[in-house]
C-alpha cells in the first residue's frame, strides 16, 4: 500500500519524501477509542463508587487504587476529543491551546496509570514476600506522600508536551500533532526516548521483578492445607494475568512508537515501505494502550481481595504471638 498523498502526520516526517495512505486509522481509532470510553467510563465509575462510598477504612492499597482510577478516568475524558478529531480525518476544530491540553492530559494520565500500577505491584510484593515487615514499612501517610510524588513526577515529565504539541494547517485541515512539527522532531525524539526509559522501561522492570519474586515466594511449600494451596494458585493466576495485560497493553505501544520515531529520524536511509509499516504498527497498538483503563478496575479489585485476606491473616498471627508472649511473661 505504497504512497498516496494523504493528510497524515506521517507526511510531516523528514524529509517529506514519503506519503502513504493511513485512512484505516480514521475508522480504527474512533471505534476503538469509543469502546474504551464507554466501557472504561462505566467500570471506573463503578470502581470509584465502591472506593468512595462503600469502603469504610482506606488502606494503603485503597489509596493507590483510588489514584489509579482517577488517572484512568482523566485519561478517558480526553478520548471524546480524539474520537472527533480522527473521525474528522485529522481536522482539529478547536484551538491550539486546547490541542496542547488534550495531548498533555492524554499522556500524563497514561503514564500516571503505569506508575501507580508499579506502586501497587511494589505494595503487593512487600505484602507477600515481607508480610510482617510490611506492616511497619507501609502506612497510609507514606502511601499518600508516594501518591503525591507520583503526580508531581508525571506532571513534571510530561510538561514539555505543552511545548511540543501544536496545530498546523495542512491543506484544508488543521492538524493537532500527536508528536510535534517537523522542525522540532529531533528534539522531540530525545524527549520521547527519555520518557520511555523513565516512565515505562524502569517501571516495567520493577513490575516484572516484583511479580517474579512473588511467584517464587508463593510456590514455596507452607502449612495451611488445600485452602492455602487454592489461595496461592489464585494469586499466581492473577499475577500472570496482570503481567500479560501489562505487556499486551503497554509494551507493544512503546516498542512500535520507538521504532516509528527512529525510522522517521533516519529519513533518507529508510525505505518508504519500512516507514509505512512502522507507522501502521504504531497506530494499531495505540488502542491497546488505551484498553488498560478498562482492565485496571477488574484486575486490581480481584487481586486486592487476596492481598487483603493475606495481610489480615498475618495481622492475626502477629496479634496472637504478642498475646502469647504477654501471657508467658505474666506467668513468669
Amino acid at each position: 500500500m505504497m504512497a498516496t498523498l494523504n493528510k497524515s502526520e506521517s507526511n510531516q516526517s523528514s524529509p517529506y519524501r514519503c506519503s502513504f495512505d493511513e485512512s484505516f486509522k480514521y475508522l480504527l481509532l474512533p471505534v476503538s477509542y469509543g469502546l474504551v470510553f464507554l466501557i472504561g467510563m462505566a467500570l471506573n465509575c463503578i470502581a470509584m463508587y465502591v472506593i468512595v462510598f462503600r469502603t469504610k477504612r482506606w488502606k494503603p492499597s485503597t489509596i493507590y487504587m483510588f489514584n489509579l482510577i482517577v488517572s484512568d478516568t482523566l485519561y478517558i475524558f480526553t478520548l471524546p476529543f480524539l474520537i472527533y478529531y480522527y473521525a474528522g480525518e485529522n481536522d482539529w476544530p478547536f484551538t491550539e491551546p486546547f490541542c496542547k491540553i488534550v495531548r498533555f492530559l492524554f499522556y500524563t494520565n497514561l503514564y500516571g496509570s503505569i506508575l501507580f500500577l508499579s506502586c501497587i505491584s511494589i505494595h503487593r510484593f512487600l505484602g507477600i514476600c515481607y508480610p510482617m515487615q510490611s506492616l511497619q514499612w507501609v502506612s497510609k501517610h507514606r502511601t499518600r506522600l508516594m501518591s503525591v510524588g507520583v503526580w508531581i513526577a508525571v506532571i513534571t515529565f510530561q510538561s514539555p508536551i505543552l511545548y511540543f504539541s501544536r496545530t498546523t494547517e495542512v491543506g484544508e485541515v488543521n492538524m493537532c500533532y500527536d508528536t510535534t512539527s517537523s522542525e522540532l522532531f529531533e528534539d522531540f525524539l530525545v524527549y520521547s526516548s527519555f520518557i520511555s526509559i523513565m516512565l515505562f522501561c524502569i517501571p516495567f522492570v520493577v513490575v516484572v521483578v516484583c511479580y517474579g519474586l512473588m511467584v517464587r515466594k508463593l510456590l514455596e511449600p507452607s502449612a495451611g492445607g488445600s485452602c492455602s494451596s487454592k489461595s496461592k494458585q489464585k494469586s499466581i493466576r492473577m499475577i500472570i494475568i496482570v503481567l500479560v495485560v501489562f505487556m499486551v497493553c503497554f509494551l507493544p505501544f512503546h516498542l512500535t512508537r520507538t521504532l516509528y520515531y527512529i525510522l522517521r529520524y533516519l529519513g533518507k536511509d529508510i525505505s518508504c515501505s519500512a516507514l509505512e509499516g512502522a507507522s501502521i504498527a504504531y497506530k494499531v497498538t495505540r488502542p491497546l494502550a488505551s484498553a488498560n483503563s478498562c482492565l485496571d478496575p477488574i484486575l486490581y479489585f480481584l487481586a486486592g481481595q487476596g492481598i487483603r485476606k493475606k495481610q489480615s491473616v498475618e495481622k492475626k498471627k502477629l496479634s496472637l504471638k504478642a498475646g502469647t508472649a504477654k501471657l508467658s511473661s505474666t506467668q513468669l
